[in-house]
């Protein structure tokens, strides 16, 4: 193999290792200031979902919708942040991707 495939190669098995690694983190999202907080994996598996008992009013539940979306979106934008980090880390120096 030659010295760019042997290169690449050990970029792909990085690449596959940061994956995994991402993939047995947890990571939260809040929203409202912490009131509604959820927790996915790096595979954007829901694993928990925490509402503050002050937002459980019948006649309020689109504040609550609004904090549930806005605290699934925090959490989806540190995962793919992680995953940015990870993978600049395995790139030589100076090289950058374009995502």
């Amino acid at each position: 193999m030659t010295d760019i495939g042997q290169m690449l190669q050990q970029m792909q098995n990085k690449f596959m290792a940061e994956q995994e690694k991402l993939n047995q983190k947890e990571i939260n999202g809040s929203a409202g200031g912490g009131l509604v907080e959820v927790t996915i994996t790096g595979k954007n598996v829901v694993k928990r979902v925490k509402i503050d008992p002050s937002l459980v009013v019948a006649d309020e539940t689109a504040v609550l919708e609004d904090l549930l979306t806005a605290a699934f979106n925090d959490a989806l934008r540190k995962t793919e942040a992680e995953m940015a980090k990870g993978v600049a880390e395995m790139l030589p120096p100076g090289m950058k991707l374009p995502f």
